[in-house]
């Protein structure tokens, strides 16, 4: 019955090849969007330019925020995946 099943199945083999690669890219495309390393380096970055004086205080705080907002989804997305 296996050799028939596939020999029925052929005819959707592209599909299913091309619904895996794109389960690929997805998986690819979230481990980029959940990565929080580049996150942390423009936290690193943010605090250089306020101590070097190229942004003010209230900038630094907005910005700031938004990255530790950042930082918590993607910790809530690792927490979820567990």
């Amino acid at each position: 019955m296996g050799l028939f099943t596939e020999i029925l199945a052929l005819p959707v083999a592209p599909v299913r090849g091309t619904i895996w690669v794109l389960e690929r890219v997805v998986e690819a495309a979230e481990d980029e969007y959940y990565d929080p390393v580049p996150i942390q380096q423009e936290l690193v970055a943010l605090e250089n330019a306020l101590l070097a004086g190229d942004i003010d205080e209230e900038t630094f705080n907005q910005r700031e925020d938004e990255l530790l907002d950042r930082l918590d989804e993607i910790r809530a997305h690792k927490h979820n995946d567990m």
